[in-house]
């Protein structure tokens, strides 16, 4: 086994989201979910609404990174990494990895987004892509 450490100044990395890994009991995220959650979310919106009076108190970035919802990668972790595009594509690999057949949207709408079919080999998702 081989640990790598690499500390050059000014090394390219991108925020992406962080996907369970195992279950977790006390936060109620399931094994394979976004770590972010719909409650995170929803304190996000309302410190944006209002803003809190001590700053302590406020989520923002840095409070995301430090509840393990977003995470940095480099070019090297990239390689190993198996990134989802959307969360929607999470949810529905997790709907086929519980058996459920998920069909193919077959719409004429030629506006539609494509969807990349789930290679039958994928294990697990790792990240998830931020999308602006």
């Amino acid at each position: 086994r081989e640990f790598k450490v690499f500390s050059d100044a000014g090394r390219v990395m991108r925020p992406v989201f962080t996907v369970q890994q195992e279950d977790d009991h006390e936060s109620g995220i399931a094994k394979g979910a976004l770590v972010l959650t719909k409650d995170l979310v929803n304190k996000l919106a309302k410190e944006q609404a209002e803003p809190p009076e001590d700053p302590s108190m406020k989520i923002g970035w840095e409070g995301l990174i430090r509840a393990g919802t977003i995470e940095y990668l480099d070019a090297e972790e990239e390689e190993t990494a198996m990134i989802c595009m959307t969360p929607e594509d999470l949810d529905l690999y997790r709907m086929q990895k519980a058996g459920y057949v998920v069909d193919d949207d077959n719409t004429d709408d030629p506006n539609r987004r494509l969807k990349t079919k789930t290679n039958p080999t994928t294990h697990m998702y790792t990240q998830g892509e931020i999308h602006p």
